[in-house]
């Protein structure tokens, strides 16, 4: 399993959202862009769980 990139999932995001607030994107790519953010945000959030659980363990 590759290691999580937490920065550049963020990175990723931004880029996401500034092409789903550009006029010019397509519906059918907003609608594939918020799937493709759903699934970062998904996996941003298990790896901020699984950092926050490794802290409290400290």
């Amino acid at each position: 399993m590759e290691k999580f990139d937490y920065k550049e999932a963020v990175a990723t995001l931004e880029k996401i959202l500034a092409k789903v607030e550009d006029p010019a994107t397509g519906i059918d790519d907003i609608d594939k862009y918020v799937r493709q953010a759903e699934e970062l945000t998904s996996r941003c959030r298990e790896y901020l769980r699984s950092v926050r659980e490794k802290v409290d363990a400290i």
